[in-house]
């Protein structure tokens, strides 16, 4: 099974991929939601997400020299801790707001070291202006942060929007490629699929 059926399998079976009407940060309506969260409540698609993920993050730690991988809470950030626990590198949750009490601040996890180059790893990329706010905290605290790795490319021009801004993005999955395996597999209906990959051609 390749990576795209493996990814579209276990969204589908947890529960995590969902059909209807979303809201989503931007404000645009969607016909569909990835809400990552489920994947708490199914082991064994949760590690067939993290297994995936483990294998393109090992082949960019090897050729970037990436020292450590980062996250914001919160989709992210449940699953980032099992990827570095597997690939053996520190991790670091950006808190969304900074805790005013205790350890304060906005970072949770291993500390971020000036010079440090950092993976930012996330759930899904819409149009990416999320992911400029996690990773400008990590950049005021020094770490070099180039690269970004997310499950699912919602293909709506984030990838493209951060690459502009001089990133490497990569996703294990785009959601049309998603949606063809699971119509192909006959999970979803003519109904379902036709509604997303118009949706995904407008490019909302």
């Amino acid at each position: 099974m390749d990576s795209t059926s493996g990814i579209a399998n276990a969204l589908h079976s947890s529960g995590c991929l969902k059909f209807g009407s979303f809201q989503i940060k931007s404000g645009a309506l969607s016909p569909y939601y990835i809400d990552l969260a489920h994947l708490l409540a199914s082991p064994q698609d949760f590690c067939t997400i993290v297994d995936i993920a483990v294998a393109e993050i090992e082949k960019l730690v090897s050729t970037q020299k990436i020292v450590k991988l980062a996250s914001i809470e919160l989709k992210g950030a449940l699953i980032l801790p099992s990827i570095s626990c597997r690939v053996k590198v520190p991790c670091v949750i950006v808190r969304k707001r900074e805790k005013t009490y205790g350890a304060t601040g906005r970072i949770a996890g291993a500390d971020v070291v000036k010079g440090e180059n950092v993976l930012f790893f996330d759930d899904v990329v819409s149009d990416g202006l999320s992911k400029v706010e996690g990773i400008k905290t990590l950049q005021n605290l020094g770490a070099n942060v180039e690269t970004i790795l997310v499950v699912v490319d919602r293909e709506q021009g984030g990838k493209e929007n951060l690459e502009k801004l001089g990133y490497k993005v990569y996703a294990l999955a785009k959601i049309s490629d998603i949606v063809v395996s699971l119509l192909r597999s006959k999970k979803i209906s003519e109904e379902h699929a036709y509604r997303i990959l118009e949706y995904t051609k407008k490019g909302h």
